[in-house]
């Protein structure tokens, strides 16, 4: 399989249109988390992938919005993210076709994350990990609009 975690997904400068609806951007942004999880893990999960695209994929970040009496808050995702759920084993498919499909930019969360307290053990044990038998908490794909509709299918909105 290939893992297209690495390739370089994002948005160019001339493509950053903050006055358009999130539909009409060129990319879309979905996190996938574990229906199983209780609210704690799969917030804690969610927060994690989504900061690892939010430093992979350019132009994801829109400006700082500046309120009226001058401070300011940093950029939000200009194009949205919608953050969905599903069950373990349609969690590991969506993240295997993702990691498979061309220009689809992948952060996924394998439950060894949460399992761990020392970031070094987390390394460890991904290099025991077999990556048939991962379970994954969080799944998080940047990429075309129509491929990642078509990855994700009609999944419900986390509740």
């Amino acid at each position: 399989m290939t893992d297209n975690s690495v390739a370089v997904v994002g948005f160019a400068p001339e493509e950053m249109d903050p006055t358009q609806p999130t539909r009409a951007a060129r990319l879309k942004w979905v996190i996938v988390v574990n229906d199983g999880l209780p609210a704690g893990r799969a917030v804690n999960a969610a927060v994690c992938v989504a900061a690892a695209t939010s430093s992979a994929v350019t132009g994801l970040l829109g400006d700082a919005a500046i309120d009226a009496d001058g401070s300011a808050h940093p950029g939000l995702p200009w194009a949205g993210c919608s953050v969905l759920a599903a069950d373990t084993a349609t969690l590991r498919a969506i993240r295997g076709k993702a990691a498979a499909a061309v220009g689809c930019f992948v952060a996924d969360m394998p439950s060894a994350a949460q399992h761990t307290r020392v970031y070094a053990d987390y390394l460890a044990a991904m290099k025991e990990a077999v990556a048939e038998g991962l379970e994954y908490y969080a799944v998080s794909i940047v990429g075309p609009r129509n491929r990642v509709d078509k990855i994700v299918g009609r999944l419900p909105l986390m509740p």
